[in-house]
């Protein structure tokens, strides 16, 4: 299992916006990140700040799997105006953050 943490910005002013938003998530979008592979998924909040943390078997399928979901393209467009992401061009998914310790 893969551990695979990122950040997410959120614009000033939205924290609610957002938790209105993933209340509501699709049940399409939510389908899509478990077709893409993606497990113990959690967002945490830290003032304008998302920490993203997800568990995958194999990161390198879920990228390609969720870039080119048109479920994901349409949930990322509706969220653009309240967040932005880096995205890093060798695997079209939001740059990933260096795991510095881990302990079970």
């Amino acid at each position: 299992m893969q551990r695979v943490a990122f950040i997410i910005n959120l614009k000033p002013g939205n924290e609610e916006e957002y938790n209105r938003r993933h209340d509501q998530i699709w049940p399409e979008m939510s389908a899509a990140l478990r077709n893409a592979g993606m497990h113990n998924y959690s967002i945490f909040l830290a003032g304008t700040q998302l920490f993203a943390y997800l568990e995958t078997e194999d990161f390198e399928r879920m990228a390609r799997t969720i870039a080119a979901d048109p479920v994901n393209a349409r949930w990322q467009e509706y969220m653009q105006d309240i967040i932005s992401v880096d995205v890093d061009p060798a695997t079209g998914f939001a740059r990933t953050l260096p795991e510095m310790f881990h302990v079970d």
